[in-house]
């Protein structure tokens, strides 16, 4: 019997709500099984178009499964078996909620076939994340986050804007290739590529990521910038300004990612670099640029996952994310040190690990094509993510000096998820077939282990390496030191806070001005007048009789002339109430109404 297939968003968000009506180890038998069932109804979803459904005038649908979204259907629900499984000894259920919040409208973006659905799950993954930055409860968190929600909130703006644009041009919602032509697709465009991290519009993430959970990080690191990538491929690919703000993208994080202290920001500037590759493969267009690109988003999220579990498991211990607070943990932590280079060894592309057999795709799409530059300065962000990623966050992370933290080995839960990703990590480089049979392009053969191949990758990982020595016992190599790195983000932290500045002294000295005028001055003479008048008008007619009273009568007629205009003003006022219920009552019982 054929069982109509559910749409994994609807599961994942659906489950989260049941999360706080268990306890104990149900709780957790609860959210695995939600991973669980997700993936199996995805396995068993054969390709097509599912839950459709009409909203005025427009077709929505909710369940596209194509290859293109298959791949990322099953890393996404791969990366949330683990990552549960990794937070697991995590007593409060926001964070367990919000994660599987995240996860399902990341879910609901790349399964999304018209733009309107698409939109809602989009929107949706800002609040996931920012509830994981929150829940860290610190007051730096609370910052990043309001900092995240205002651009993130701009962005969908944009993106809003665009998608209204283009619907009204296309009258349709349907949500496939678009391509870079007028500003409807600039504003689209634009809108995902904030979401993407391009370049001075990358600061949300290297300012949000860090003060997030140990957890949060996690789910961060795998879903909001891969949804971009994947939006990119359904619509942009092809498009050539991709390609240069790629570039731009692996190379520019690595300079900042040498310098700074603290190692969930070293791997926040490294998810960009990673991150610049696959942007740099899809605007190159080609079935194998893609392919690279989209082989190397599923790997990534893997290895990337692996680094920052590893450093949360050292933080969760020692209470430090930073370099100068950490080594020498290899004695206490030999397990999460082990794990951790193999994650290393992946992110930078060594032979017989996952980002060896994807990188190395989208370079040789750029050699193909005979785009000199952008393979070199691809070879330049490969050598720098092995500086900054391969050996940076191991050395000081677990080795370098020792800080004097003698601590208990990672929770059995989080060596069990840092296992199983690092597993997969080595399968992925050891098999690539696996990985390359479900990639959207099946006419593309492509060899990772070539002799050239593999001998090439190790020069250039051998030489960097004694670059690395070289650099630190001369003591040219960047000392690690607590400061804090400016970076895109100061001008609109610095700027929000003139923008506010000069607002509140335009707006409100405006207001201000306006409430004394208006609220204090005019009603207060307007108030003055209507209570005086009619004694100046009695007074002034009789003003010929006055002069010829006595000083008694003056009193008495002053007092009484008081007396009788209050009255006179009350019996007026109540009359007045009577007669206009009267009227109204009247104006009732002739049926107007």
């Amino acid at each position: 019997m054929m069982i109509n297939p559910i749409p994994p968003a609807l599961i994942f968000i659906a489950g989260a709500l049941f999360i706080p009506v268990f306890r104990g180890s149900f709780k957790q038998a609860w959210m695995l099984l939600i991973t669980i069932s997700g993936m199996l109804n995805l396995i068993y979803t054969a390709p097509g178009i599912y839950w459709t459904m009409n909203f005025l005038d427009f077709e929505l649908v909710l369940f596209r499964v194509d290859r293109l979204s298959l791949l990322f259907g099953y890393i996404f629900h791969i990366i949330s078996f683990i990552t549960i499984i990794y937070i697991m000894h995590v007593k409060k259920n926001v964070e367990y909620v919000a994660g599987f919040l995240y996860a399902g409208a990341a879910l609901g973006v790349i399964f999304a076939a018209d733009f309107f659905s698409f939109f809602v799950f989009w929107e949706m993954l800002t609040v996931g994340s920012v509830m994981l930055i929150w829940q860290r409860r610190t007051k730096k968190a609370q910052a990043a986050g309001f900092r995240y929600l205002m651009v993130h909130a701009f962005g969908g703006l944009v993106l809003l804007a665009g998608i209204i644009m283009y619907i009204n041009e296309q009258g349709s919602l349907a949500f496939n290739y678009i391509g870079l032509d007028g500003l409807a697709s600039l504003l689209i465009f634009l809108g995902m590529g904030l979401n993407c991290a391009w370049p001075l519009l990358h600061s949300w993430l290297t300012d949000a990521y860090p003060e997030a959970t140990i957890g949060g990080a996690v789910f961060l690191s795998a879903f909001t910038t891969k949804t971009a990538v994947y939006a990119l491929a359904r619509a942009y690919p092809g498009t050539e300004v991709l390609i240069w703000i790629g570039v731009v993208m692996a190379a520019f994080p690595i300079f900042y990612a040498v310098i700074e202290n603290d190692l969930r920001r070293v791997l926040a500037y490294s998810l960009i670099n990673q991150v610049g590759f696959m942007v740099v493969g899809i605007g190159i267009g080609t079935n194998l640029a893609v392919n690279g690109a989209i082989a190397h988003a599923f790997n990534d999220i893997l290895f990337k996952a692996l680094l920052f579990m590893s450093v949360g498991a050292a933080m969760y211990r020692t209470g430090s994310a930073n370099a100068t607070g950490l080594g020498g943990l290899y004695k206490s932590m030999p397990l999460t040190a082990l794990f951790c280079i193999v994650g290393a060894a992946s992110i930078s592309a060594f032979p017989l690990f996952s980002g060896f057999v994807s990188k190395s795709m989208v370079m040789e799409a750029a050699a193909h094509d005979h785009m000199s530059t952008v393979w070199l300065v691809l070879l330049f962000a490969s050598a720098g993510v092995f500086h900054h990623a391969g050996i940076k966050i191991p050395y000081f992370a677990f080795y370098s000096h020792d800080a004097g933290h003698r601590v208990k080995e990672a929770p059995l839960n989080m060596l069990v998820a840092m296992g199983i990703a690092a597993f997969l990590c080595l399968f992925n480089g050891v098999f690539p077939q696996f990985l390359y049979s479900i990639l959207p392009y099946q006419d593309v053969h492509y060899e990772p282990y070539t002799a050239t191949h593999v001998f090439s990758q190790l020069q250039l990982l051998f030489f960097s390496a004694l670059a690395f020595v070289l650099l630190l016992m001369s003591g040219i190599y960047p000392s690690e030191i607590r400061a804090v790195n400016l970076d895109a983000d100061w001008l609109y932290r610095k700027g929000g806070r003139l923008f506010y500045n000069l607002a509140d002294r335009a707006a409100n000295g405006l207001n201000a001005i306006g409430g004394r005028l208006f609220l204090d001055k005019i009603p207060g003479r307007l108030a003055g007048f209507a209570t005086n008048s009619p004694f100046f008008f009695c007074w002034a007619l009789l003003a010929p009789y006055w002069v010829f009273l006595g000083t008694d009568k003056k009193e008495s007629l002053r007092g009484g002339l008081h007396r009788s205009l209050q009255s006179g003003f009350l019996v007026f006022g109540l009359m007045s109430g009577a007669v206009s219920v009267y009227l109204f009552l009247l104006f009732l019982s002739k049926g107007v109404f």
